[in-house]
Protein backbone atom coordinates (compact mmCIF):
# COMPACT_ATOMS: atom_id res chain seq x y z
CA UNK A 1 0.00 0.00 0.00
CA UNK A 2 3.13 2.42 0.28
CA UNK A 3 4.69 1.32 -3.01
CA UNK A 4 5.01 4.88 -4.39
CA UNK A 5 6.75 6.14 -1.13
CA UNK A 6 10.97 5.12 -0.45
CA UNK A 7 10.80 1.93 1.60
CA UNK A 8 13.20 3.33 4.34
CA UNK A 9 9.69 5.64 4.73
CA UNK A 10 7.35 2.53 4.47
CA UNK A 11 9.69 0.57 7.04
CA UNK A 12 9.70 3.53 9.56
CA UNK A 13 5.56 3.81 9.10
CA UNK A 14 5.33 -0.06 10.30
CA UNK A 15 7.68 -0.56 12.81
CA UNK A 16 6.82 2.87 15.05
CA UNK A 17 2.98 2.25 14.94
CA UNK A 18 2.22 3.78 11.82
CA UNK A 19 3.93 7.01 12.24
CA UNK A 20 7.05 7.77 9.74
CA UNK A 21 8.84 10.96 8.21
CA UNK A 22 9.09 11.31 5.24
CA UNK A 23 8.57 15.13 2.68
CA UNK A 24 5.06 15.56 2.12
CA UNK A 25 4.19 16.34 -1.28
CA UNK A 26 1.34 15.64 -3.80
CA UNK A 27 3.14 12.07 -4.31
CA UNK A 28 3.62 10.59 -1.01
CA UNK A 29 0.10 12.11 0.14
CA UNK A 30 -1.89 10.46 -3.10
CA UNK A 31 0.77 7.13 -2.46
CA UNK A 32 -0.05 7.08 1.08
CA UNK A 33 -3.10 4.59 1.41
CA UNK A 34 -5.06 3.73 4.91
CA UNK A 35 -5.01 0.91 6.74
CA UNK A 36 -6.98 -0.43 10.31
CA UNK A 37 -5.76 2.62 12.11
CA UNK A 38 -4.84 5.58 11.94
CA UNK A 39 -1.86 6.65 10.04
CA UNK A 40 0.80 9.26 10.07
CA UNK A 41 3.47 11.04 8.19
CA UNK A 42 5.48 14.23 10.01
CA UNK A 43 7.63 16.61 7.34
CA UNK A 44 11.47 16.09 7.63
CA UNK A 45 11.62 19.82 6.63
CA UNK A 46 9.09 21.62 8.48
CA UNK A 47 9.01 20.92 11.91
CA UNK A 48 5.18 19.35 13.63
CA UNK A 49 4.11 19.63 9.92
CA UNK A 50 1.65 16.30 9.43
CA UNK A 51 -0.79 14.17 7.34
CA UNK A 52 -2.84 12.27 9.02
CA UNK A 53 -5.06 9.07 7.11
CA UNK A 54 -7.86 7.48 8.47
CA UNK A 55 -8.84 4.47 8.35
CA UNK A 56 -11.96 5.90 6.13
CA UNK A 57 -9.43 7.03 3.90
CA UNK A 58 -9.55 10.64 4.82
CA UNK A 59 -6.25 12.87 4.65
CA UNK A 60 -5.87 15.53 7.03
CA UNK A 61 -3.24 17.88 7.76
CA UNK A 62 -2.17 18.62 10.89
CA UNK A 63 0.32 20.96 13.03
CA UNK A 64 1.93 19.99 16.27
CA UNK A 65 3.41 22.09 18.74
CA UNK A 66 4.14 22.49 22.06
CA UNK A 67 3.30 26.43 24.05
CA UNK A 68 6.38 26.17 26.40
CA UNK A 69 9.38 23.69 26.91
CA UNK A 70 9.90 20.02 26.57
CA UNK A 71 7.29 19.27 29.42
CA UNK A 72 4.72 21.36 27.91
CA UNK A 73 2.10 19.47 26.74
CA UNK A 74 1.58 18.26 22.88
CA UNK A 75 -0.99 19.77 21.25
CA UNK A 76 -2.38 19.20 17.59
CA UNK A 77 -4.23 21.83 15.18
CA UNK A 78 -6.50 20.57 12.79
CA UNK A 79 -5.02 22.38 9.21
CA UNK A 80 -7.93 20.84 7.25
CA UNK A 81 -8.46 18.43 4.45
CA UNK A 82 -6.50 17.38 1.31
CA UNK A 83 -8.31 17.85 -1.41
CA UNK A 84 -10.00 21.28 0.06
CA UNK A 85 -5.97 21.91 0.35
CA UNK A 86 -3.10 21.05 -1.51
CA UNK A 87 0.11 19.74 0.25
CA UNK A 88 1.94 23.60 -0.55
CA UNK A 89 -1.48 25.46 0.71
CA UNK A 90 -1.09 23.07 3.94
CA UNK A 91 2.58 24.20 4.15
CA UNK A 92 2.17 27.33 3.96
CA UNK A 93 -0.50 27.51 7.18
CA UNK A 94 1.42 25.28 8.95
CA UNK A 95 4.28 27.64 8.69
CA UNK A 96 2.19 30.61 9.86
CA UNK A 97 0.99 28.70 12.51
CA UNK A 98 4.88 28.04 13.61
CA UNK A 99 5.40 31.36 13.78
CA UNK A 100 2.87 32.17 16.35
CA UNK A 101 3.92 29.70 18.51
CA UNK A 102 7.44 31.41 18.26
CA UNK A 103 5.24 34.85 19.21
CA UNK A 104 3.61 33.04 22.25
CA UNK A 105 0.92 33.03 20.41
CA UNK A 106 -1.61 29.21 20.57
CA UNK A 107 -2.91 28.80 16.78
CA UNK A 108 -5.91 27.11 18.47
CA UNK A 109 -6.71 30.26 20.40
CA UNK A 110 -5.98 32.23 17.71
CA UNK A 111 -8.23 29.55 15.41
CA UNK A 112 -11.14 30.11 17.86
CA UNK A 113 -10.67 34.28 17.67
CA UNK A 114 -10.85 33.59 13.90
CA UNK A 115 -14.25 31.65 13.91
CA UNK A 116 -15.25 34.17 16.47
CA UNK A 117 -15.00 36.72 13.79
CA UNK A 118 -16.35 34.76 11.03
CA UNK A 119 -19.13 33.61 12.80
CA UNK A 120 -20.10 36.07 15.52
CA UNK A 121 -18.93 39.74 13.89
CA UNK A 122 -20.57 38.67 10.39
CA UNK A 123 -22.47 42.25 9.79
CA UNK A 124 -25.90 39.60 9.00
CA UNK A 125 -25.51 38.67 12.81
CA UNK A 126 -23.81 41.35 14.62
CA UNK A 127 -27.03 43.88 13.29
CA UNK A 128 -29.30 41.61 14.61
CA UNK A 129 -27.71 42.34 18.18
CA UNK A 130 -27.33 46.08 17.95
CA UNK A 131 -30.90 46.11 16.86
CA UNK A 132 -31.62 44.50 20.08
CA UNK A 133 -29.24 45.44 22.53
CA UNK A 134 -28.73 49.31 21.47
CA UNK A 135 -31.32 50.71 19.28
CA UNK A 136 -34.39 48.99 20.86
CA UNK A 137 -33.00 50.63 24.38
CA UNK A 138 -31.45 53.89 23.39
CA UNK A 139 -33.23 54.98 20.09
CA UNK A 140 -36.67 53.22 21.18
CA UNK A 141 -38.37 56.42 19.30
CA UNK A 142 -37.05 55.75 15.69
CA UNK A 143 -35.58 51.92 16.12
CA UNK A 144 -37.76 50.69 13.22
CA UNK A 145 -37.00 53.09 11.08
CA UNK A 146 -33.38 53.04 11.70
CA UNK A 147 -33.23 49.37 11.28
CA UNK A 148 -34.81 49.10 8.51
CA UNK A 149 -32.30 51.58 6.73
CA UNK A 150 -29.92 49.28 7.67
CA UNK A 151 -31.38 46.27 6.52
CA UNK A 152 -32.42 48.31 3.43
CA UNK A 153 -28.94 50.03 2.41
CA UNK A 154 -25.94 48.35 4.85
CA UNK A 155 -27.36 44.36 4.69
CA UNK A 156 -27.30 43.95 1.11
CA UNK A 157 -23.51 45.74 0.54
CA UNK A 158 -22.13 43.86 3.81
CA UNK A 159 -23.57 40.65 3.81
CA UNK A 160 -21.63 38.02 6.38
CA UNK A 161 -18.55 40.29 6.16
CA UNK A 162 -16.81 40.43 9.35
CA UNK A 163 -16.60 43.77 11.31
CA UNK A 164 -13.18 44.18 11.29
CA UNK A 165 -12.60 43.72 7.15
CA UNK A 166 -15.74 46.27 6.87
CA UNK A 167 -13.58 49.43 5.02
CA UNK A 168 -14.18 53.02 3.96
CA UNK A 169 -15.06 51.62 0.79
CA UNK A 170 -18.02 49.47 2.02
CA UNK A 171 -19.54 52.47 3.56
CA UNK A 172 -18.85 54.59 0.75
CA UNK A 173 -20.72 52.08 -1.28
CA UNK A 174 -23.69 51.72 1.15
CA UNK A 175 -24.26 55.31 1.39
CA UNK A 176 -23.73 56.09 -2.61
CA UNK A 177 -27.43 54.68 -3.58
CA UNK A 178 -28.96 58.36 -0.82
CA UNK A 179 -26.33 60.71 -3.13
CA UNK A 180 -29.60 62.62 -4.14
CA UNK A 181 -31.40 61.97 -0.63
CA UNK A 182 -28.95 64.15 1.60
CA UNK A 183 -31.18 63.64 4.78
CA UNK A 184 -31.31 60.25 4.36
CA UNK A 185 -27.65 59.87 3.97
CA UNK A 186 -27.08 61.71 7.16
CA UNK A 187 -29.42 59.54 9.10
CA UNK A 188 -27.77 56.61 7.69
CA UNK A 189 -23.98 57.60 8.34
CA UNK A 190 -24.74 58.78 11.88
CA UNK A 191 -27.01 55.26 12.45
CA UNK A 192 -23.59 53.35 10.92
CA UNK A 193 -20.83 55.37 12.90
CA UNK A 194 -22.97 54.49 16.20
CA UNK A 195 -23.27 51.38 15.76
CA UNK A 196 -19.40 50.61 15.23
CA UNK A 197 -18.73 52.66 18.24
CA UNK A 198 -21.05 50.75 19.92
CA UNK A 199 -19.27 47.43 18.27
CA UNK A 200 -15.78 49.11 20.11
CA UNK A 201 -17.36 49.69 23.56
CA UNK A 202 -18.65 46.31 23.27
CA UNK A 203 -14.92 45.08 22.56
CA UNK A 204 -15.52 43.63 19.74
CA UNK A 205 -13.51 45.71 17.40
CA UNK A 206 -9.93 48.31 18.08
CA UNK A 207 -11.30 50.72 15.62
CA UNK A 208 -14.19 52.18 13.05
CA UNK A 209 -14.23 52.09 9.33
CA UNK A 210 -15.41 55.30 9.52
CA UNK A 211 -12.93 57.12 11.55
CA UNK A 212 -11.58 59.79 9.62
CA UNK A 213 -14.24 59.69 7.25
CA UNK A 214 -16.63 62.91 6.13
CA UNK A 215 -19.94 62.64 6.92
CA UNK A 216 -22.67 63.90 4.29
CA UNK A 217 -23.60 67.07 3.53
CA UNK A 218 -26.50 67.91 5.80
CA UNK A 219 -29.64 68.93 4.22
CA UNK A 220 -31.08 72.17 3.45
CA UNK A 221 -33.27 73.71 5.63
CA UNK A 222 -36.84 73.48 4.41
CA UNK A 223 -39.30 76.05 4.65
CA UNK A 224 -42.01 74.33 3.17
CA UNK A 225 -45.52 74.48 4.97
CA UNK A 226 -48.63 74.04 2.95
CA UNK A 227 -50.97 76.56 1.98
CA UNK A 228 -54.82 76.64 3.74
CA UNK A 229 -55.97 75.46 0.10
CA UNK A 230 -53.59 72.44 -0.07
CA UNK A 231 -54.35 71.34 3.57
CA UNK A 232 -57.81 71.01 1.90
CA UNK A 233 -56.60 68.80 -0.60
CA UNK A 234 -54.41 66.88 1.65
CA UNK A 235 -57.26 66.33 4.06
CA UNK A 236 -59.40 65.56 1.16
CA UNK A 237 -57.21 63.05 -0.35
CA UNK A 238 -56.82 60.87 2.49
CA UNK A 239 -59.98 60.57 3.19
CA UNK A 240 -60.28 58.70 -0.09
CA UNK A 241 -56.81 56.22 0.52
CA UNK A 242 -58.27 54.27 3.71
CA UNK A 243 -56.86 53.38 7.30
CA UNK A 244 -54.33 53.42 8.35
CA UNK A 245 -52.65 55.86 6.36
CA UNK A 246 -55.39 58.37 5.57
CA UNK A 247 -56.74 58.67 9.66
CA UNK A 248 -52.37 58.81 10.96
CA UNK A 249 -52.34 61.62 7.96
CA UNK A 250 -55.22 63.63 9.53
CA UNK A 251 -54.03 63.58 13.37
CA UNK A 252 -50.80 64.31 11.75
CA UNK A 253 -52.03 67.47 10.90
CA UNK A 254 -54.59 67.71 13.60
CA UNK A 255 -51.25 67.37 16.18
CA UNK A 256 -48.13 68.35 14.70
CA UNK A 257 -46.44 65.71 16.17
CA UNK A 258 -43.65 63.38 14.80
CA UNK A 259 -44.17 61.00 12.61
CA UNK A 260 -42.72 57.88 14.40
CA UNK A 261 -44.54 58.81 17.51
CA UNK A 262 -47.88 58.87 16.01
CA UNK A 263 -46.96 55.96 13.61
CA UNK A 264 -46.16 53.79 17.03
CA UNK A 265 -48.94 55.04 18.99
CA UNK A 266 -50.84 52.58 21.70
CA UNK A 267 -53.84 53.08 22.58
CA UNK A 268 -53.06 52.58 26.28
CA UNK A 269 -51.25 56.00 25.77
CA UNK A 270 -54.83 57.83 25.19
CA UNK A 271 -57.19 59.31 27.82
CA UNK A 272 -61.01 59.49 26.38
CA UNK A 273 -62.21 61.07 29.88
CA UNK A 274 -59.50 63.54 29.74
CA UNK A 275 -58.72 64.15 26.31
CA UNK A 276 -55.30 63.45 26.41
CA UNK A 277 -52.57 61.75 24.68
CA UNK A 278 -49.80 61.03 27.18
CA UNK A 279 -46.24 60.62 25.18
CA UNK A 280 -43.74 59.14 27.43
CA UNK A 281 -40.11 60.16 27.28
CA UNK A 282 -39.38 56.77 25.98
CA UNK A 283 -41.08 57.01 22.85
CA UNK A 284 -40.76 60.59 22.20
CA UNK A 285 -37.74 60.97 19.46
CA UNK A 286 -36.16 64.01 21.87
CA UNK A 287 -36.52 61.75 24.95
CA UNK A 288 -38.70 64.33 26.29
CA UNK A 289 -41.93 63.08 28.00
CA UNK A 290 -44.65 65.10 26.03
CA UNK A 291 -48.79 65.95 26.34
CA UNK A 292 -51.05 66.27 23.78
CA UNK A 293 -54.41 67.43 23.90
CA UNK A 294 -57.71 65.80 21.98
CA UNK A 295 -59.45 68.13 20.46
CA UNK A 296 -63.24 67.43 19.07
CA UNK A 297 -61.93 66.59 15.61
CA UNK A 298 -58.98 64.32 17.03
CA UNK A 299 -61.32 62.91 19.33
CA UNK A 300 -63.91 61.82 16.12
CA UNK A 301 -61.02 60.57 14.06
CA UNK A 302 -60.20 58.48 17.21
CA UNK A 303 -63.76 57.18 18.17
CA UNK A 304 -63.76 55.99 14.21
CA UNK A 305 -60.28 54.45 15.03
CA UNK A 306 -62.12 52.53 17.60
CA UNK A 307 -64.53 50.94 15.96
CA UNK A 308 -62.62 49.37 13.65
CA UNK A 309 -61.74 47.36 16.26
CA UNK A 310 -64.84 46.48 17.64
CA UNK A 311 -65.31 49.57 20.55
CA UNK A 312 -67.93 52.20 20.49
CA UNK A 313 -67.98 54.50 23.41
CA UNK A 314 -64.70 53.35 25.04
CA UNK A 315 -61.00 53.11 23.43
CA UNK A 316 -59.30 49.56 23.69
CA UNK A 317 -56.48 49.69 26.21
CA UNK A 318 -54.43 47.22 24.67
CA UNK A 319 -52.73 47.35 20.78
CA UNK A 320 -51.75 50.04 18.75
CA UNK A 321 -53.95 52.38 16.65
CA UNK A 322 -52.08 52.48 13.52
CA UNK A 323 -50.87 48.76 12.64
CA UNK A 324 -51.62 46.25 9.70
CA UNK A 325 -50.59 43.40 11.94
CA UNK A 326 -51.94 43.80 15.08
CA UNK A 327 -48.04 43.91 16.45
CA UNK A 328 -46.21 46.46 14.89
CA UNK A 329 -46.79 50.01 13.74
CA UNK A 330 -47.22 50.58 10.19
CA UNK A 331 -44.40 51.18 7.33
CA UNK A 332 -44.09 51.33 3.93
CA UNK A 333 -44.20 54.98 4.41
CA UNK A 334 -42.73 55.51 0.96
CA UNK A 335 -45.38 53.76 -1.12
CA UNK A 336 -48.38 55.31 0.95
CA UNK A 337 -47.08 58.89 0.63
CA UNK A 338 -47.26 58.13 -3.18
CA UNK A 339 -50.84 56.36 -3.15
CA UNK A 340 -51.43 60.36 -1.21
CA UNK A 341 -49.97 62.15 -3.63
CA UNK A 342 -51.63 60.55 -6.57
CA UNK A 343 -55.14 61.09 -4.44
CA UNK A 344 -53.97 64.43 -4.01
CA UNK A 345 -53.98 65.24 -7.34
CA UNK A 346 -57.10 63.64 -8.19
CA UNK A 347 -58.64 65.61 -5.56
CA UNK A 348 -56.82 69.10 -6.77
CA UNK A 349 -58.47 68.48 -10.79
CA UNK A 350 -55.64 67.04 -11.67
CA UNK A 351 -53.07 69.16 -10.64
CA UNK A 352 -50.05 67.71 -8.54
CA UNK A 353 -48.78 69.10 -5.26
CA UNK A 354 -45.74 70.94 -5.36
CA UNK A 355 -43.25 68.66 -3.06
CA UNK A 356 -44.38 68.32 -0.03
CA UNK A 357 -43.66 65.93 2.48
CA UNK A 358 -45.11 64.47 6.19
CA UNK A 359 -43.43 66.61 8.10
CA UNK A 360 -44.24 69.51 6.20
CA UNK A 361 -47.52 68.76 8.05
CA UNK A 362 -45.43 69.47 11.48
CA UNK A 363 -44.21 73.01 9.97
CA UNK A 364 -47.61 73.98 8.40
CA UNK A 365 -48.91 74.13 11.95
CA UNK A 366 -46.01 75.68 13.66
CA UNK A 367 -47.00 78.25 11.12
CA UNK A 368 -50.28 78.60 11.69
CA UNK A 369 -50.15 78.60 15.10
CA UNK A 370 -48.70 81.79 14.75
CA UNK A 371 -51.12 83.07 12.09
CA UNK A 372 -53.84 82.08 15.11
CA UNK A 373 -51.52 84.18 17.53
CA UNK A 374 -50.50 81.19 19.24
CA UNK A 375 -47.63 82.53 21.85
CA UNK A 376 -44.24 81.58 20.79
CA UNK A 377 -43.70 78.80 24.13
CA UNK A 378 -46.75 77.60 23.47
CA UNK A 379 -45.92 75.96 20.25
CA UNK A 380 -42.35 74.78 21.17
CA UNK A 381 -44.54 73.03 23.50
CA UNK A 382 -46.82 71.80 21.16
CA UNK A 383 -43.86 70.51 18.91
CA UNK A 384 -41.95 69.26 21.72
CA UNK A 385 -38.86 71.11 20.85
CA UNK A 386 -36.01 71.78 23.26
CA UNK A 387 -34.48 74.35 21.60
CA UNK A 388 -35.48 78.14 21.15
CA UNK A 389 -37.82 79.35 24.19
CA UNK A 390 -36.90 75.36 26.02
CA UNK A 391 -33.21 75.81 25.90
CA UNK A 392 -30.28 76.36 27.47
CA UNK A 393 -31.07 78.17 31.16
CA UNK A 394 -34.52 79.19 30.30
CA UNK A 395 -35.34 75.26 29.74
CA UNK A 396 -33.68 74.10 33.04
CA UNK A 397 -35.78 76.94 34.91
CA UNK A 398 -38.81 77.34 33.36
CA UNK A 399 -40.93 74.38 34.46
CA UNK A 400 -44.47 75.35 33.13
CA UNK A 401 -45.75 73.04 30.62
CA UNK A 402 -48.44 75.40 28.80
CA UNK A 403 -51.04 72.70 29.16
CA UNK A 404 -53.88 74.55 29.50
CA UNK A 405 -52.47 76.81 26.43
CA UNK A 406 -51.94 74.20 24.66
CA UNK A 407 -55.23 73.19 24.45
CA UNK A 408 -56.22 75.95 23.64
CA UNK A 409 -54.28 76.35 20.65
CA UNK A 410 -54.85 72.69 19.71
CA UNK A 411 -58.70 73.81 19.69
CA UNK A 412 -58.20 76.92 17.72
CA UNK A 413 -56.20 75.04 15.24
CA UNK A 414 -59.01 72.17 14.80
CA UNK A 415 -61.70 74.74 14.41
CA UNK A 416 -59.39 76.54 12.02
CA UNK A 417 -59.12 73.37 9.50
CA UNK A 418 -63.03 72.53 10.20
CA UNK A 419 -63.75 76.39 9.19
CA UNK A 420 -61.28 75.33 5.82
CA UNK A 421 -63.41 72.11 5.34
CA UNK A 422 -66.40 74.01 5.64
CA UNK A 423 -65.61 76.40 2.68
CA UNK A 424 -65.28 79.39 5.17
CA UNK A 425 -63.45 82.29 4.28
CA UNK A 426 -60.09 81.70 4.04
CA UNK A 427 -59.03 85.06 4.76
CA UNK A 428 -60.01 85.12 7.95
CA UNK A 429 -58.36 84.04 10.87
CA UNK A 430 -59.79 82.06 13.45
CA UNK A 431 -59.15 83.56 17.01
CA UNK A 432 -57.80 82.21 19.97
CA UNK A 433 -59.64 82.16 23.02
CA UNK A 434 -58.10 83.52 26.30
CA UNK A 435 -54.67 82.68 25.24
CA UNK A 436 -52.89 86.11 24.80
CA UNK A 437 -50.92 86.88 27.83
Amino acid sequence: MFAALPATVIAEIEASNHMATGNITITSVTALQPGAKDKLLWDKKLRGFGLKITPAGSKIYLYQYRMGGRGSKVRRYTIGKHGSLTPDQARKEAKRLAMLVTQGVDPQSEKKERRRVVVDLAFSSYLDRFVADCLKLSWRASADEVEAMLRTYALPILGDKPLPDIRRSDISAILRPLRDKPASASKLFAVLRRLFRWAISEGDLQSSPMDGMEAPPPPKSRDRTLSDDELVTVWRASETIGYPFGPMVRLLTLWGARRSEVAGLPWVELSRDDRLWSLPAGRAKNGEAASYHISDMVFTELEALAKIVGKSGAWPRRGLVFSTTGDTPVSGYSRAKKRLDAACEKVNGGVALPHWTLHDLRRTLATGMQRLGVRFEVTEAILNHKSGSRAGVAGIYQRHHWGPEKKAALDAWSRHITALLEGADKSNVVQLEKVRA
